[in-house]
């Protein structure tokens, strides 16, 4: 049986994420724009693979989704479903128990509302189930704009059929280990926006999880995208994020010094084209694929503005981390704890907002639940 009980464990099992392949974008009649889809298809395939690569040379097994290279298969409401980049967004690896939080009971909630309550309780929808659905049904589906889509489903159904052969699967939760830090007994939930109430969302938690102690930290989005504790005693975070006095007494934490957007002059040229969302380098004044990706790929990019992925670190065990580049604050602190620093570039992670972290998921460390802080039993 799988299982995650600290990020630090000695990593077995993990999922890797997955782009379309430069094959996929030949339907875009401008060279302009087709060129850029295939570069960045080209480079994050390569850049997943040192990533593989280096993830086998410590005895890690990869699962991978799947995608084709007919964009039709992917089109729904008018647009191309994105691909599945950033496993670490939908699902958490918590204990022994693995949480899904794709809207696959709220799509079968709004079923009910629209047929009665024939459709089973808590479906754990595949692809099979949904191809039985009669065409107008599915189209009917598609027209209350719901987020499910047959080909984004696919990709993943040999991945979740490997973990459901030996754990269960919770389906239709929040829960996501993008915002969920596992430290054993201690559960750490980032907020979304720093105006969420932090005490209902602690008590909300704490009733799911009720054999751990849960901790809320106003993170104002993705939790990884703020700060990692790269093993006990040791925290990276950015500079704007509350005081970790109460969350992690006595860690040392060490703050990136001068990690501002101001840093980065070529994508301020964009900021005021696409809002801050994403950023391709050396495509700032490529009008043209600035505007194929605002019409037709605005649901893939994300907000990069709010976060620095130099903190989006995955850990592979106590002593060895991989980071997307060089900072010499952070690899001092490194050789202080016996942390061996592993590079690999994820180059176009401002076009995909995801980092290292998100563009993984662990599904199985070694190890057994510990008990970081006993005084709070």
């Amino acid at each position: 049986m799988y299982s995650v009980h600290q990020h630090w464990d000695p990593l077995k099992v993990c999922i890797v994420g997955r782009s379309y392949s430069p094959e996929f974008y030949s339907f875009i009649k401008s060279s302009r724009v087709r060129s850029v889809m295939e570069r960045i298809a080209q480079e994050t395939e390569e850049d997943y693979q040192k990533l593989i690569k280096l993830l086998e040379s410590f005895g890690v097994e990869i699962l991978r989704p799947t995608v084709s290279d007919n964009y039709r298969d992917y089109l729904i409401n008018g647009k191309i479903a994105s691909p599945p980049m950033t496993p670490r967004d939908y699902n958490a690896m918590i204990g022994n128990t693995f949480y899904m939080n794709k809207s696959h009971l709220d799509t079968a909630q709004r079923w009910k509302e629209m047929r009665g309550s024939s459709w089973p309780e808590n479906p754990p929808f595949t692809i099979d189930e949904i191809n039985l659905l009669p065409e107008f049904i599915k189209q009917e589906l598609k027209s209350f704009n719901f987020e499910f889509d047959l080909g984004h489903d696919n990709s993943w159904k040999h991945v979740i059929q490997h973990i459901t052969d030996t754990n269960t699967i919770k389906y239709g939760t929040d829960i996501n280990s993008a915002t969920t830090t596992r430290i054993g007994k201690d559960l750490y939930f980032g907020t979304d926006n720093y105006t969420d109430d932090v005490a209902a969302l602690k008590q909300k938690y704490t009733n799911m999880f009720p054999n751990y102690r849960c901790h809320v930290i106003n993170t104002g989005g993705h939790a990884d995208g703020t700060y990692c504790p790269v093993k006990p005693g040791l925290i990276i975070s950015l500079h704007d994020v509350p005081t970790y006095r109460d969350t992690f007494p006595d860690w040392e934490v060490v703050y990136l010094p001068g990690q501002s957007w101001g840093a980065i002059p070529e994508f301020l040229n964009l900021k005021n084209k696409n809002k801050g969302k994403w950023w391709v380098p050396g495509e700032e004044l490529n009008d043209e694929f600035t505007d194929f990706v605002e019409s037709w790929l605005d649901h893939w990019v994300g907000y990069v503005e709010e976060t620095v992925f130099d903190v989006n670190i995955l850990v592979i065990d106590k002593t060895n981390v991989v980071c997307n580049n060089y900072n010499k604050q952070v690899f001092d602190a490194f050789e202080r704890h016996g942390v061996t620093p592993h590079i690999v570039n994820f180059r176009h992670r401002y076009f995909w907002d995801g980092g290292l972290h998100c563009i993984t998921s662990d599904v199985h460390r070694a190890g057994v639940q510990q008990d970081y802080f006993p005084e709070r039993s």
